[in-house]
């Protein structure tokens, strides 16, 4: 093997992932914050921020809204999460935990835009309130 391909495979491992990015002080303890933290971040950040779009839609309507963008940020939230848990810290409860919030994502995205293809609406509110 040449040393140029040596070279890619050593940057493709786990490990180019598990570098640290940069390190802070927060309270004499230092966090050191990896690829794999960022990607954890991230997911943390789309499935708690994904109840302001809910929070949102559901205030002006005046009742309870799903919107679509309610389930893409659960369903990429729960997908970085699994990620984060399985290869960057290869923990079996974050792994649980996060399994099931991802099928349920899952199929309620793909009950959202199935029926909007039926219905033609864009997805933003609920189906069953808009019939009655």
């Amino acid at each position: 093997m040449d040393m140029h391909c040596a070279n890619w495979l050593a940057t493709v491992d786990g490990s180019f992932m598990n570098r640290p990015i940069f390190v802070i002080d927060l309270f004499q303890q230092h966090v050191v914050i990896t690829a794999w933290k960022m990607i954890g971040y991230l997911g943390v950040i789309l499935f708690g921020g994904r109840w302001l779009p809910q929070l949102i839609a559901s205030r002006r309507a005046k009742m309870v809204r799903m919107p679509r963008i309610f389930w893409v940020m659960s369903v990429g939230g729960s997908i970085c999460l699994l990620s984060y848990f399985t290869f960057g810290k290869n923990d079996s409860v974050g792994v649980l935990a996060n399994l099931f919030p991802t099928c349920v994502a899952l199929y309620n995205l793909t009950l959202d835009i199935r029926n909007s293809r039926r219905s033609g609406s864009d997805g933003s509110t609920n189906r069953d309130e808009m019939s009655s």
